[in-house]
């Protein structure tokens, strides 16, 4: 995922964005708030640097405290309903983009799956995955910053 310049945006294209740095990561979560807020069985998610994303339009957003404790916060169109992107309060400099809302979707390449022990019997997990029953230990998350802009 070396290409950088990342666009999407809602359906209705009230809210658009670009990102203008490579995604530090991104996977697939199976935790019970991903399931309900997706419609599915997970989300999927490219992590970013928050600095680097440029938003056009004003999501809705809608918190909720997850199962770890932490804040997340999820921005979505108010308009059309699209998820865009949702934050952790324990991760204040990424932004965890929904893959769904970007406009070229081979753009996302998933590295890991978490909370993998809360998916449905009938989720395929990519065995090629690295994959954790819940959420990936700190060292093996794809939110460390390098000092280049």
């Amino acid at each position: 995922m070396g290409m950088t310049n990342l666009t999407g945006g809602c359906l209705c294209e009230a809210i658009r964005y670009t990102c203008d740095a490579p995604p530090l990561g991104g996977g697939h979560c199976f935790c019970s708030d991903c399931r309900k807020s997706s419609g599915t069985a997970h989300c999927s998610h490219l992590v970013v640097p928050r600095a680097r994303l440029e938003l056009t339009g004003t999501p809705t957003t809608y918190d909720r405290k997850a199962d770890s404790g932490n804040l997340v916060t999820r921005a979505f169109c108010g308009r059309c309903g699209s998820p865009i992107y949702s934050t952790n309060s324990a991760m204040p400099d990424v932004v965890f983009i929904r893959a769904s809302s970007l406009d070229d979707p081979e753009r996302f390449v998933p590295s890991m799956i978490v909370y993998a022990s809360r998916a449905p019997s009938w989720a395929h997990l990519d065995d090629h995955l690295v994959t954790f029953p819940e959420m990936a230990p700190a060292a093996q998350q794809p939110t460390k910053l390098d000092s280049t802009p």
